[in-house]
């Protein structure tokens, strides 16, 4: 397996060790003590699945208190996956990173608690699947707007298919500081 560290510290791309021939591929998902190994020591409590149609756009999603981990991989189809720094404190703070993930690419995505979360489906569907490493909790979510103008994210869609959620989040800079998390180090 290889690990590649992005632009945001903690935010890495696993891109594990695929084994095909003519009847397909095998790789491992989730191995504890390989990912520790790997410098991914999180304990993960719960494993979500959505299903979405091209177009669609879910995000950017976060919660706080209880934020949460999430290592994200696609099954089938090809999302753009983004990860915001929402972190009160941070160096990097309102800085993004976009990775695309697909069935094809068989990569994995690490978002470490602190951060918003968002994809876009570019394939005609897509099956996607995340790890937490805490439970969901309806009383500390909270959310970006996905085209807040200060971002800048490069969306592959103009207009998304966006729930009603979705599409009333207000801009990063519009979020009272003690609704976002804290940077560890400014703790």
């Amino acid at each position: 397996m290889q690990v590649i560290q992005t632009k945001l510290t903690g935010v890495r791309i696993f891109e594990p060790d695929v084994f095909s021939d003519q009847r397909g591929c095998f790789f491992e998902s989730w191995n504890r003590r390989r990912y520790q190994e790997m410098g991914l020591a999180e304990d993960f409590v719960q494993d979500n699945v959505s299903f979405s149609q091209r177009g669609v756009l879910r995000g950017l999603h976060f919660q706080n208190p209880q934020s949460q981990g999430k290592l994200i991989q696609v099954l089938q189809g090809e999302v753009l996956d983004v990860a915001v720094d929402i972190r009160v404190g941070s160096p990097t703070f309102g800085d993004w990173v976009s990775v695309e993930l697909s069935e094809q690419n068989h990569r994995q995505l690490y978002i470490p608690a602190g951060f918003a979360h968002g994809f876009a489906v570019v394939s005609e569907t897509v099956i996607f699947s995340y790890k937490c490493t805490d439970y969901y909790n309806h009383a500390a979510e909270g959310g970006v707007l996905w085209n807040d103008p200060d971002l800048g994210i490069c969306w592959p869609v103009r207009e998304p298919l966006l729930s009603p959620k979705d599409r009333t989040y207000p801009r990063l800079k519009d979020i009272p500081a003690d609704r976002l998390p804290l940077f560890e180090e400014a703790r």
